[in-house]
């Protein structure tokens, strides 16, 4: 599975983690048996080793009045593809890239304060991508399921 490579502690650390990042180490070491220091001593190692990336705080941008999210969908030119990647990474409306399998090459998110810096970022930063073939846009009117992350 997912967490070959780990031991059913660290298994199991990794798990309560996920149900709550904010969860303390005296709390992980009673619900797994071990000391708060060695709670400590292994989270510390899963995070050296790049198993845990970050802890952090995830805002829903459709609780925010007038937030607006949507998804890309942008097909370029193999030529044009890494400037493009540096072109979007470099916008801070922009959430997330992806490149991807398919017609189309990168699965670009962006959520914005309003529509209307949505409609700024469309005008000014996606039709004037060098050596884009097409481009889709689809706005997000509800979540419905978003998982973050490896889920065990």
């Amino acid at each position: 599975m997912f967490l070959d490579g780990l031991d059913e502690l660290d298994q199991k650390i990794i798990q309560l983690l996920i149900e709550n990042a904010r969860m303390s180490y005296s709390e992980i070491g009673e619900r797994t048996g071990i000391s708060r220091v060695a709670v400590k001593a292994r989270i510390r190692t899963l995070e050296e080793r790049g198993v845990i990336e970050e802890y952090t705080t995830i805002i829903n941008p459709q609780k925010i009045s007038g937030a607006v999210s949507c998804y890309f969908e942008i097909e370029t030119t193999p030529e044009c593809l890494s400037q493009v990647i540096k072109l979007l990474k470099d916008n801070e409306t922009i959430t997330q890239i992806y490149r991807v399998t398919g017609k189309d090459k990168l699965h670009v998110h962006a959520v914005a304060s309003s529509s209307e810096e949505m409609e700024d970022l469309i005008l000014h930063v996606i039709d004037p991508l060098p050596g884009v073939v097409s481009s889709s846009c689809n706005m997000i009117l509800s979540r419905i399921k978003d998982i973050k992350g490896l889920r065990l």
